[in-house]
């Protein structure tokens, strides 16, 4: 079925992420909400049928008319975030999981001797809830995992061990344990065990519910270890088993947690001329509204400001009343929210899951700028990184430099151009290093720098209003000297980027620059490195290969390329010509260039 123009254009714009899809009709009533691993290739499957299924299915796509996502951290995060959604909404054509049936949890009782034990239902008894799980077989699977590890106790010892709890002094006539014979039980009930035991058993089984299992790895690398060396194969080997079921766990879920009741998630990123505000609505524990906003920015207005005036207009339209706010940073709110700035854990997760949202639009709406008003993009790019650069002009002509070579070995170097954010490559140049000897990369990069801007300035031609070279400090300042002696200095901003911790250097700075890695400025920066590498190892490549196909026969004076392929394409090798005499020669090459090979082999 062929889509609507404002369905294709939609279609073109979804990502190629993991998320949760929500289709709606003419009058903004929500038709069915779906789960994918890959947004674009699922939601583009609808249209791109020539045939359905079933009737349902070619009801639904002729009604969509508008197109919603949210983008997960993983396809397990989107099947969660789908459960819920269907069940708050009850989409007209969602057919499954409209039951009041959840995904199951791992729930530590709130007891003397807590109970690992599973449950579908969330109350506030006390106990600490873990989860919640896509499936029974993956929850029953993690619990038997631990309970393997750290065995606790079994439903027939706990009305004892209770009752020990409540009155101490009670002596209990020792009985037998079917599951402590076997191993599946740490016997309270017989005194088999300590308290401060079973607690320490227990804060173990907290660690890997919650993630944290370097500590429970380590212990099991050991017991492996010393199974092994104690020749006990079997038992080693079943350790084994277990490490690799643990390295295989994850089991907490992003979009629905039980300990993150009713909370609002704000996020932003921003260019030169707006902010995008994305923000999650999370009530008892799962997402339930998620939208991106974007704020035109005033003259100077930072993130702080537009935020700060942004979340009580956002609140207002999700009609939240949530008191508490995950942001990214500390801001003066109305009295009566709570903020908080998250740092780890299931929080920071949430966050980072809102800012990838608020990523995703800004460079969407940055594609459809691109496509409306092609100068007006590009006007955008400059002015951020003028601004970011400190520049005094727009960086409308961009040249790159970096070097290649082995050891000193066939030296070059490479300038690569971009204008307007985009590669002129027809401006590109590569340089052989002619003064250089042995493997100095400063003298290179000087070298490289100074014949290219000696030549556009003897020709008139335009210089670039930014130089970026691949380096730290060394680099930038040998580039700088070039530019000093030929007067260019006050005219070309020189900046240098560091590779790893992508750190810009400026000449005479003793601390460097570091710009946001979401920042477009460091994308341009870096794509242009990139690109420099590559062309500049492309030509020391090629200047290697024929260095080492150079034979002896390049040594003779009138001998060229040609020559030297008709003699050994007739005498096989150099030792051939070598041998061959003058009249055999002569039937090859000419009179001259024969006497010539003669001459020179003696």
């Amino acid at each position: 079925m062929k889509p609507s123009d404002h369905i294709a254009k939609l279609l073109k714009r979804l990502p190629q992420e993991p998320g949760v899809y929500k289709h709606f009709d003419s009058k903004g009533g929500l038709l069915y909400v779906g789960k994918a691993k890959n947004l674009k290739k699922r939601v583009s499957s609808y249209f791109n049928r020539k045939s359905y299924d079933n009737r349902k299915t070619k009801t639904l796509v002729r009604k969509i008319e508008d197109i919603e996502w949210i983008i997960t951290h993983t396809e397990q995060d989107a099947l969660l975030l789908e459960n819920t959604l269907i069940k708050k909404h009850k989409p007209t054509y969602n057919i499954l999981l409209k039951d009041d049936k959840t995904f199951p949890f791992l729930v530590i009782k709130n007891e003397g001797f807590p109970r690992v034990v599973s449950t579908r239902q969330t109350s506030k008894d006390g106990g600490e809830y873990f989860g919640p799980f896509t499936g029974k077989k993956t929850m029953h699977t993690v619990l038997s995992f631990c309970k393997s590890l750290y065995p606790l106790m079994c439903e027939s010892c706990r009305a004892s061990s209770l009752r020990v709890l409540k009155n101490p002094s009670i002596k209990i006539t020792p009985r037998k344990c079917l599951k402590f014979q076997i191993g599946t039980c740490c016997g309270p009930c017989l005194n088999k065990q300590e308290k401060v035991d079973y607690e320490n058993s227990i804060a173990s089984i907290r660690h890997i519910l919650k993630g944290n299992l370097s500590k429970v790895k380590e212990q099991l690398k050991k017991g492996m270890k010393d199974a092994a060396e104690g020749l006990a194969f079997e038992k080693a080997d079943l350790i084994k088993s277990k490490l690799k079921s643990l390295e295989k766990y994850q089991a907490k879920s992003t979009v629905v947690h039980p300990t993150i009741t009713n909370v609002d998630v704000f996020s932003i990123v921003s260019d030169s001329t707006s902010a995008y505000v994305n923000c999650m609505n999370i009530v008892s524990g799962s997402i339930v509204k998620g939208q991106t906003f974007e704020i035109k920015k005033q003259a100077v207005e930072g993130d702080e400001k537009v935020l700060q005036s942004a979340i009580p207009l956002i609140r207002e339209v999700f009609r939240s009343k949530s008191r508490d706010l995950i942001l990214p940073f500390d801001l003066s709110l109305e009295e009566g929210l709570r903020c908080v700035v998250p740092k780890k854990g299931d929080k920071k997760r949430l966050l980072e899951m809102s800012e990838k949202n608020a990523l995703f639009f800004m460079k969407d709406r940055h594609k459809q700028q691109e496509q409306i008003d092609p100068e007006a993009a590009v006007m955008r790019l400059m002015e951020t990184m003028k601004v970011d650069l400190g520049l005094k002009a727009y960086p409308r002509h961009i040249e790159c430099f970096d070097n290649s070579n082995i050891q000193g070995a066939n030296p070059t170097s490479a300038c690569v151009v971009f204008k307007n954010g985009k590669p002129a490559k027809r401006d590109y140049r590569h340089f052989n290093i002619k003064s250089v000897e042995g493997p100095d990369d400063f003298a290179s990069i000087k070298e490289a720098v100074y014949r290219r801007y000696r030549r556009l300035s003897e020709e008139g031609d335009s210089l670039p209003q930014l130089l970026i070279i691949d380096g730290g400090k060394g680099q930038v300042s040998h580039a700088m000297e070039a530019l000093e002696e030929l007067g260019l200095d006050g005219e070309i901003k020189l900046v240098g980027i560091a590779k790893r911790l992508e750190k810009l250097y400026f000449p005479g700075d003793s601390a460097p620059l570091y710009l946001d890695k979401r920042s477009e400025t460091l994308k341009v920066i870096q794509q242009m490195r990139n690109e420099a590498h590559r062309f500049s190892l492309k030509h020391h490549r090629n200047k290697r290969s024929k260095w080492a196909l150079k034979s002896e026969l390049d040594n003779i004076k009138g001998v060229g390329e040609s020559s030297i392929k008709k003699l050994l394409d007739v005498f096989g090798s150099v030792k051939g010509v070598r041998e061959a005499s003058v009249d055999d020669l002569k039937k090859v090459v000419n009179s001259k260039v024969a006497k010539s090979i003669v001459e020179y082999f003696g």
